[in-house]
């Protein structure tokens, strides 16, 4: 199958169909494989995605606080789903990459797939505009927004600990470093998490204070619901 099937096939899938075709080139051109490339139109296609996104879950839930949209767009807005997306798409058929990524198999890096979507934004909007860009987006994005993940699930534990100790009215958690071990590059912490309200106390040890935290909280809001048997 040659390199303009996949090009039909693509925008079959977009449902959507380029005025000037050089931008759809332009959107499809990695940064390897010459100096007219994708950057631009991937810087272009990442702002109009958090904003079309954010403006969707604005509108779908109208009760959520602030912290939880951002959450909710992040869950969706994120270089994972992007390359899932890319995939279903095939998008990788279509890439024009240079020698080098060629050989090291760009065409299936979830980083080059995820620009490449953004790219794809990008020229949809310079070639007809907002609203046609905005329209893609939605379809691109159906089904994930119709099947959000919980809140809650998106909360780092941390986050849920805290807002389960003051749901109770009880004090929030503090946590101690205890001890730091292992070499400059490859440092140990050891953290504490107390909860001196109700005799709550975890240990948990992370490549980082901040990792240790969140995995000490992790233990701590488990034994803090089975305490108040949540």
């Amino acid at each position: 199958m040659d390199k303009g099937r996949y090009l039909s096939e693509l925008t079959t899938r977009l449902d959507y169909l380029f005025k000037n075709t050089d931008l759809l080139d332009e959107a499809l051109t990695h940064r390897s494989a010459g100096a007219r490339n994708n950057e631009r139109l991937e810087f272009l296609g990442d702002g109009i995605l958090n904003f079309v996104i954010a403006d969707a879950l604005f509108k779908l839930h109208p009760d959520l606080r602030e912290g939880d949209l951002s959450r909710l767009r992040a869950s969706l807005v994120n270089g994972e789903t992007l390359a899932e997306i890319a995939r279903d798409l095939n998008l990788g058929d279509c890439l024009k990459l240079g020698s080098g990524e060629l050989k090291s198999g760009g065409f299936r890096r979830s980083s080059i797939l995820a620009d490449a979507v953004e790219s794809i934004l990008g020229a949809v909007y310079c070639d007809s505009g907002f609203d046609a860009c905005q329209a893609l987006i939605l379809r691109l994005f159906d089904h994930r927004l119709k099947n959000l993940p919980n809140i809650n699930s998106l909360k780092d534990p941390k986050t849920r600990l805290q807002e389960l100790l003051q749901s109770r009215r009880l004090t929030i958690p503090v946590y101690d470093v205890l001890n730091v071990s292992g070499k400059a590059h490859a440092q140990i912490f050891k953290v504490q998490c107390t909860i001196e309200e109700i005799n709550c106390v975890t240990q948990a040890e992370g490549g980082s204070r901040r990792k240790a935290e969140q995995l000490a909280a992790e233990a701590a809001y488990l034994q803090v619901k089975k305490k108040l048997n949540v």
